[in-house]
């Protein structure tokens, strides 16, 4: 398939959510069922999208870039946020588990402070190989960079051997590792912004 050859990277709007929330189910798998309390997909794409509409929400709209096609299609998007606010913005999805009664020890902050954190990302499979999923990174590490962070962080499941490739590329470098929702990942750093 031939890709357009530019990509336009935008914030994205609460009427990004539904593309935006099956890429997030794409990127994050069994971490989106832990976050939403649901186990079947239209239940977990619904609550994806609910979640990204909120404005102060780990999942929000106003944490994510998205790439479009020169059709205006959303290609693919980059979620992101200061580790120091992983508390605050995992408040509004701790509460509606807990309204549920439904468990919330498996929300678990991803990010420390001092990090600014690439929570998701994902390229629809049809753009793969385009480029864009860089493209989205470097923007990533433009805003982190901009909003004055020293240090860009990201997960990489252990399994995932061509993300962790392109990630190295790219200038990250192993700090760890944590496990989330039953599956491994290993945390990468980058040094962003002054001095970098």
């Amino acid at each position: 398939m031939t890709h357009p050859a530019k990509f336009r990277i935008r914030p994205a709007e609460p009427g990004d959510a539904e593309a935006v929330s099956r890429l997030m189910y794409e990127a994050i798998g069994d971490i989106a069922h832990t976050i939403s309390g649901t186990t079947d997909l239209p239940s977990t794409l619904e609550t994806l999208s609910e979640l990204f509409r909120l404005p102060d929400c780990r999942l929000s709209f106003g944490h994510t870039l998205v790439g479009e096609d020169e059709r205006g299609r959303i290609a693919g998007f980059a979620l992101s946020y200061p580790g120091a606010e992983a508390e605050a913005l995992d408040a509004p999805l701790l509460r509606r588990l807990q309204e549920q009664s439904l468990p919330v020890d498996g929300l678990l902050p991803e990010a420390r402070p001092g990090e600014y954190y690439l929570d998701s990302l994902a390229v629809d499979g049809a753009y793969r190989g385009s480029g864009l999923g860089t493209a989205l990174i470097e923007a990533f590490e433009r805003r982190a960079a901009g909003l004055g962070e020293r240090q860009a962080m990201l997960l990489v499941e252990r399994a995932n051997v061509k993300a962790r490739a392109l990630y190295e590329r790219l200038g990250y470098r192993e700090d760890g590792s944590v496990e989330l929702s039953g599956h491994a990942y290993d945390r990468m750093i980058k040094p962003v912004g002054a001095g970098s």
